[in-house]
């Protein structure tokens, strides 16, 4: 349950401290006090979406914290599940800050979290009903949400939806092999001349580089053989003179023989150097002795390279790549030759698929049907009690096509009055049937709701009198198994309530100011009459007042 509420410069309320108790709890005031801020304050401490409008005028930043305590076993367990542990008390505290820049703070037991996770841990701790769920009643698709909410089918509806993917996978699979024939063979002629002209290319990986170093070398080959064969003769010496490297080893005979440490230092650098000049020798000799490069042919390697470069505009730069394509194209033609075969075996496993699919369909659809009688006779002794006693309500189904959500197509069905047909809800319903309407419906969700916190906003629409009274009746018995929370502008629901706060908005110093309080009883048989007449305080409205209190309080 909500324990305790702070807002601090949230639109007109600059700071105030809300205690909430177990049981029934209603919020009245004026219109335009700030009865709806303090609903938008909970919802952004619950991790809904927040307007920098929220923030007081003049403000940089606003905060809400909320303690929550109380929680069940079962909530403790999801809880814990996103490491989230009460304190010693029991509780856990959420605070949010908001911003005018946008970096706004969320910290949940003094510990950072995302907005994502305070909505998800936020759906555990309250429940709120609001105007646009009532309007959601107006809309057939969103009923087979309540069906399976009371149904409690999920182990169901993850075994047809697991199938229902299945089964659009192998179609979409299915639909990409199922080509027109005359694209089919299109694609197959294109593919067999790019198989065959990328194989016959011969194309070898690193080939290209090696053809343009060839070509280098046989642009400048007699120069090069000039300059390499000079440079070995200096080197290795020839019949008339001695090259460097005998030069060398003069040098280190020379010196060998004197014992002292510099000099044998010397002497061994000689002999590197000596290595050095071999090795360069052995490179020359080796090109100078390989008759591949005195046989390049310029014209056959220009040839070799202009091929090489338009299968590369045509396929992708780089022998990786023509081969790349070349593989990928004999897999695809592969594909299109055992197309066939592929589709009979697809078109086998869909079948198989479809009935599988149907199986779970009709076991989720013989669950809704079940849960429906029961929702449907609930609903209605609920709309009996509540001063709707000819109502009939019935839950449509008809099948439909197979979507995601199975093949029920569910509406909502009501007769408000004798005589009358049952028709869509939403053609007949008025504000307040649907006001009705709608608390039945959560009355009845109860029984699946863990959540320990329910708020009502102007669950009151359209309803007024004897009505009334039994609106109020029926959110205090909700109120037995868990907290409830209401904003109300009825006085028969506002004198059931077991802690009633009152919310007043005062101007200072051209600054509107709101303040929440709890009233005494006294103060409680003001603001009840205040809410019947709106008119000045008489003796008659005092005492009209004080006696609808004090019978609600004998209920």
């Amino acid at each position: 349950m909500l324990k305790f509420l702070h807002i601090e410069n949230i639109a007109v309320i600059e700071s105030s401290d809300i205690e909430f108790t177990e049981g029934f709890n209603v919020l009245t005031g004026e219109t335009g006090a700030g009865k709806s801020i303090v609903i938008d304050a909970i919802n952004a401490v619950l991790g809904e979406r927040t307007s920098k409008e929220l923030i007081r005028a003049g403000c940089d930043t606003a905060e809400v914290s909320a303690v929550f305590g109380n929680f069940d076993d079962g909530v403790i367990s999801i809880l814990n599940e996103y490491g989230v542990t009460p304190d010693d008390d029991g509780n856990i505290i959420i605070r949010r800050r908001l911003s005018q820049s946008g970096k706004g703070l969320i910290k949940l037991n003094n510990r950072p979290v995302t907005v994502t996770e305070l909505k998800s841990i936020g759906k555990l701790l309250v429940n709120i009903h609001g105007q646009h769920d009532s309007q959601s009643l107006l809309d057939p698709e969103k009923h087979i949400n309540y069906i399976d909410a009371v149904a409690n089918d999920e182990p169901v509806k993850e075994k047809y939806y697991a199938e229902f993917k299945e089964l659009n996978r192998i179609r979409r699979e299915l639909e990409s092999l199922e080509t027109d024939e005359d694209e089919k063979l299109r694609q197959t002629e294109l593919l067999k001349y790019q198989i065959n002209e990328l194989s016959l290319a011969n194309i070898r990986v690193g080939e290209y580089a090696e053809l343009k170093r060839k070509l280098d070398i046989a642009r400048d080959y007699e120069t090069t053989v000039s300059a390499l064969a000079a440079a070995y003769t200096a080197l290795k010496g020839n019949d008339e003179e001695n090259g460097a490297v005998s030069l060398v080893e003069d040098a280190v005979k020379s010196i060998s023989g004197l014992k002292n440490a510099e000099w044998e230092k010397q002497s061994a650098r000689l002999n590197d150097i000596k290595a050095e000049i071999e090795e360069v020798s052995f490179v020359l000799s080796d090109f100078l002795d390989n008759t591949e490069y005195s046989d390049i042919d310029s014209d056959t390697v220009n040839a070799r390279l202009d091929f090489l470069d338009k299968l590369m505009l045509k396929y992708g730069d780089g022998e990786e790549n023509l081969l790349n394509y070349l593989s990928d194209a004999e897999k695809k033609l592969e594909k299109l030759d055992f197309s066939d075969k592929k589709i009979a075996e697809l078109s086998e496993q869909l079948d198989l698929a479809t009935e599988k699919l149907i199986k779970f369909g009709e076991k989720l659809t013989e669950v809704r049907n079940k849960a429906s009688g029961q929702f449907s006779s609930q609903v209605c002794d609920i709309l009996n009690y509540l001063n709707m006693p000819q109502v009939r309500f019935s839950v449509k189904t008809e099948k439909g096509r197979y979507t995601k959500n199975g093949c029920d197509n569910i509406e909502f069905m009501i007769s408000a009055n004798k005589g009358e047909s049952e028709k869509p809800l939403a053609k007949i319903a008025s504000g307040g049937e649907l006001s009705r309407v709608m608390l039945a419906i959560k009355s009845v969700l109860l029984d699946n709701d863990k959540v320990g916190t329910m708020i009502f906003d102007e669950i009151d629409t359209g309803i007024s009198g004897y009505t009334a009274g039994k609106v109020g009746i029926q959110l205090k018995k909700v109120s037995e198994n868990r907290q409830v929370i209401c904003v109300t502008h009825l006085a028969q629901i506002a004198a059931m309530a077991d802690n009633h706060l009152l919310i007043e908005k005062n101007v200072s110093s051209a600054r509107t100011f709101t303040k929440v309080s709890p009233l005494s009883y006294e103060e409680r048989i003001n603001e009840i009459a205040r809410i019947m007449s709106g008119a000045e305080m008489t003796e008659n409205l005092y005492n009209s007042a004080k006696e609808l209190l004090d019978r609600s309080r004998t209920i």
